[in-house]
């Protein structure tokens, strides 16, 4: 109690990526782009899935979820950047602070759990292709679903509980660009052994938890594969998976890349890096990835522009003058 009696903080300073005033326009422009590229991309396959009621499966159900979790997550960090850049005002309240932090962490746990069920249905789809409506009915896929969006709430309930309850009494600079937990975590002037304990350690399960699921789904799908005594067969099967190999290496390497080093000696400028990479860049490519080497999403997309040419009128009507 007497901890938090000390408490003076009501906002705080986000340094942001440089003190050079004559980089910020150009970092505007970029962070910018990226922020538009990566809404309009994943905004878009959303309105595309839904069009076209050929990819109204069980991966192209998920696929949505993905593409809904990465707009927010670049929506939660990005404007701040943004707004940042623009005015030069790096303050940021208290209760902005924790808001940001909360959703923030729901976006990347869900994302990581959802990553995991996308794995298992890879499996589902190679090992068992007969079977795959039965075992991943509508219900099914709703329920692991609402399993992924559950433990990424309460892995952010957990976690933002855990780290503003700590006391922040002088020093409110975060070396960072958004209230990041590690940053925040080195501002705290109460004892927060426990409290730091927790936030890691269900940080690290969960981490732990999903890539062992991705792992044993994977292992599994490659001995399904090897089982297929054509080599043209076996690399068609892959390619399959290949488009969410790639976002699980690009989300899960990053992340491996960040955290387990977040006590040694490195250069917050690394961190910072990493951090726009995992935040910005893969929210931007996700959508680039899943459909530039996929056949369905392409062919979904030019009959969409071929209908948005040729309405279904203009085209009834050119068929009755001919």
């Amino acid at each position: 109690m007497t901890e938090r009696n000390l408490t003076t903080v009501t906002e705080f300073i986000l340094v942001g990526f440089t003190n050079h005033p004559e980089l910020a326009v150009l970092l505007f422009l970029v962070f910018l782009s990226f922020y538009l590229v990566a809404l309009l991309g994943n905004v878009g396959m959303i309105i595309l899935i839904q069009a076209d009621i050929q990819l109204h499966t069980p991966v192209y159900f998920f696929l949505i979820h993905l593409s809904l979790l990465d707009a927010c997550y670049a929506s939660v960090i990005t404007p701040q950047i943004l707004a940042t850049l623009a005015t030069g005002k790096k303050v940021i309240s208290y209760g902005c602070c924790a808001a940001q932090f909360f959703f923030f962490t729901i976006c990347a746990g869900t994302e990581c759990c959802l990553l995991a069920v996308m794995a298992y249905d890879c499996y589902v789809a190679i090992s068992n292709p007969l079977h795959y409506n039965m075992a991943m009915t509508p219900g099914t896929c709703r329920g692991l679903l609402a399993g992924a969006y559950m433990r990424g709430v309460s892995g952010a309930i957990l976690r933002t509980m855990c780290t503003f309850t700590l006391s922040f009494c002088d020093d409110n600079e975060i070396n960072f660009f958004f209230c990041d937990p590690s940053p925040l975590l080195k501002l705290t002037c109460s004892s927060m052994t426990q409290s730091e304990i927790a936030i890691l350690f269900f940080a690290e399960l969960m981490f732990l938890a999903n890539v062992t699921i991705i792992l044993v789904s994977y292992m599994l799908i490659i001995r399904a594969i090897l089982r297929v005594k054509s080599a043209g067969e076996r690399a068609k099967t892959f390619c399959t998976c290949t488009s969410h190999l790639t976002t699980v290496v690009l989300f899960f390497g990053t992340l491996a890349f960040m955290y387990p080093r977040s006590n040694s000696n490195k250069s917050p400028e690394e961190d910072k890096i990493m951090s726009v990479f995992y935040t910005v860049v893969i929210p931007m490519l996700n959508p680039l990835i899943y459909s530039l080497r996929n056949k369905d999403v392409k062919a979904a997309f030019r009959k969409v522009i071929g209908e948005l040419q040729f309405p279904k009128g203009v085209a009834s009507g050119k068929g009755h003058s001919s």
